[in-house]
């Protein structure tokens, strides 16, 4: 056997480690996620440094879903391009585009 044991998922470690003691925090109590690896509320980075954490956020805004995007600009700008006969395209796209900006116009 190898020591290890595989009940169930692993939860997520600290993983800073404590130089005077020569070993890692490994505690698993709140951790989260950072840049430097999982840490507990006692090795974020804020807290190594003595500085209070930071309040969480809002989040991502209400309309950050609902912004239109400009890709739909270039497609119009695009259709008028291959109607105009600017833009190269198949006899099929350049008759479709045609018809949807005569239709729009």
């Amino acid at each position: 056997m190898s020591g290890r044991r595989s009940d169930g998922p692993t939860r997520p470690e600290c993983r800073h480690w404590i130089g005077a003691e020569q070993r890692h925090c490994r505690s698993g109590e709140n951790v989260r996620p950072y840049l430097t690896g999982p840490c507990c509320p006692d090795h974020t980075p804020n807290a190594l440094r003595g500085l209070p954490e930071p309040p969480p956020g809002p989040g991502m805004p209400a309309a950050a879903w609902t912004t239109p995007s400009p890709i739909s600009d270039s497609r119009v700008a695009d259709a008028r391009a291959i109607a105009s006969g600017k833009r190269r395209s198949n006899p099929q796209a350049y008759r479709a585009a045609q018809a949807a900006v005569h239709h729009t116009t």
